[in-house]
């Protein structure tokens, strides 16, 4: 991706959380000096991946596959003392698909905080666990409401949330405006990303412009 479409994609992101009137933590915005002049905070973060992220997924048409993010908070996976969840903000674009990915350990599940539909898809194709349900009659729940899971996209307006099953691979995508949705999960980690077609979950770099906001797997290393 070119730098100028990270930092589009982030403004873009920004500006919707002023719309809907929601606050980031101060390390959102915290320049590349700040990230060197606070590196030990810097560092803890990125270990965690907290902060800002944006994809392609390797397929250099960020309109049509990509996804932005924020991550505010998360911990080390099976370490003592650490957060056993995670919290994300995900910014989702009219038409905008995330391909289809399953987790092998994550359990989430994603709630509609404004804007748009988002729409969550299933398919019972390339499960990463054995125990996944993949039976013609599996559901999931979206507030406590059983839904088939394999019976077409299901669509999520605000306020509404849909669980994820460990294993099952799923995708999904905006209708009408740009949504913002939260994931709330188990403990992130950027490896139990499955993806169906084999795609790649972060993007070379193309600097064409200065960094509005690093990324948190930059911030660590100023």
């Amino acid at each position: 991706m070119k730098r100028s479409q990270i930092n589009q994609a982030i403004q873009t992101a920004e500006a919707l959380l002023v719309e809907l009137a929601w606050r980031l933590p101060d390390f959102a915005s915290w320049s590349r000096d700040e990230h060197a002049r606070l590196a030990e905070r810097s560092q803890w973060l990125s270990a965690r991946q907290m902060g800002w992220d944006v994809t392609d997924f390797g397929q250099g048409d960020f309109a049509a596959k990509g996804l932005t993010l924020f991550c505010l908070r998360n911990g080390l996976a099976d370490q003592p003392g650490e957060r056993p969840y995670a919290e994300k903000l995900l910014f989702v674009r009219p038409g905008q698909e995330t391909p289809f990915h399953a987790h092998h350990d994550k359990l989430e599940d994603i709630i509609v905080r404004g804007g748009g539909t988002l729409c969550v898809e299933f398919t019972a194709r390339g499960a990463v666990r054995d125990d996944a349900p993949l039976t013609d009659d599996a559901i999931t729940r979206v507030d406590g409401r059983a839904v088939p899971l394999y019976q077409g996209p299901i669509r999520l307006s605000a306020g509404q949330s849909i669980t994820i099953p460990r294993g099952v691979q799923h995708r999904f995508w905006g209708e009408g405006e740009m949504v913002l949705a939260a994931e709330v999960s188990q403990c992130n980690d950027h490896r139990d990303n499955h993806f169906l077609d084999g795609l790649g979950r972060f993007s070379a770099i193309d600097e064409d412009a200065p960094v509005h906001r690093l990324l948190w797997n930059e911030g660590g290393a100023t």
